[in-house]
């Protein structure tokens, strides 16, 4: 994802230790009980901090960006070996020239026909290879939490809508984001648009669900105006459901991120997003966001638990759609 008005900023910093963040407060547990989800944001936590540990850097074409990839395949052996694994292999055109790149698919079939899927980007800026850049927010924190949400769904399978996580590739530039149209951005989620909307996949899509950047601390996830706007209104109501309404709609504003593709087809789509990733300096206008400062230290299991409790919520209230 790229902030708006705000450029990259490079700088070269020590890797954040890996302090644990605080519990998830029994209110939140309650949440999370009372609506029937089992999400753990310490578990989802702990798989960020075994991410990063084994794949610090995850640019294509790096030794960690395959590591990061079996970290991801290791984890839904079960879902293979039942056939709901997929992975989509494709060759980008970018401006460092052809790169082979790969979207990971897990399906957990449901019982009404229709699909929501929850997608994240895995992989780490391609233009941030050469700086200690670890995206531990911005991308390491958000497929830790679909993992998470597979370990939910495996004990837990959908009652209504089938419900597919997608962890896509190439999200990042890998030269320079432009926006409205750019081609160097979201090389992932284009291609699945295209293959999915050539084999009369869309159409079964009730939702597409990006989630981004919402490990922070200071969790405030922001009123997406490129989202589909019911699906807002669905997000708002998730939030106020799990006792969460003081997180969510601080910031109004158009992001750019993975649902562009599936907005521009006509699919709803809803950017789960908090693009307010530390304070803002002349040194670092976008925060931590696209520096050598997103690391470990940064993240909260607390808020990676209120993410992943109004993702849930978000998905139950949609099964009755």
């Amino acid at each position: 994802m790229k902030l708006k008005s705000k450029s990259l900023i490079f700088f070269s910093t020590l890797f954040g230790s890996c302090v644990l963040a605080m519990s998830t407060p029994n209110a939140i547990a309650q949440h999370a009980a009372s609506s029937g989800a089992h999400f753990s944001g310490q578990a989802a936590y702990n798989l960020t901090a075994q991410l990063l540990q084994i794949a610090p850097k995850r640019f294509n074409g790096s030794p960690g960006h395959e590591k990061a990839e079996e970290f991801i395949k290791q984890h839904f052996t079960a879902e293979a070996a039942k056939g709901n694994f997929e992975t989509d292999t494709f060759t980008a055109k970018t401006p460092a020239g052809l790169q082979t790149m790969h979207n990971y698919i897990v399906k957990y079939p449901g019982k009404k026909d229709g699909i929501i899927v929850l997608a994240s980007h895995y992989e780490t800026n391609y233009p941030l290879r050469d700086i200690e850049f670890y995206g531990a927010n911005d991308g390491a924190a958000t497929t830790s939490l679909l993992i998470e949400i597979g370990n939910v769904l495996r004990t837990h399978p959908p009652e209504g809508y089938s419900v597919w996580l997608v962890f896509d590739d190439g999200e990042e530039a890998v030269k320079e984001w432009t926006f409205n149209n750019g081609t160097d951005n979201t090389y992932g989620t284009r291609h699945l648009a295209a293959k999915w909307s050539n084999d009369s996949m869309l159409s079964k899509i009730k939702a597409f669900i990006v989630v981004d950047m919402v490990g922070d601390k200071d969790l405030n996830i922001d009123h997406d105006d490129n989202s589909t706007p019911w699906l807002l209104d669905l997000l708002q109501t998730a939030a106020k459901n799990t006792g969460h309404s003081s997180q969510v709609f601080k910031y109004h504003e158009p992001e750019e991120d993975d649902h562009i593709p599936f907005a521009k087809r006509g699919v709803p789509v809803l950017d789960f997003i908090d693009a307010h990733y530390g304070p803002s300096t002349d040194a670092t206008p976008d925060g931590y966001h696209h520096t050598a400062q997103d690391t470990l230290d940064k993240v909260s299991a607390k808020s990676l638990a209120i993410t992943g409790h109004v993702f849930l919520e978000s998905v139950k209230q949609l099964q009755s759609k």
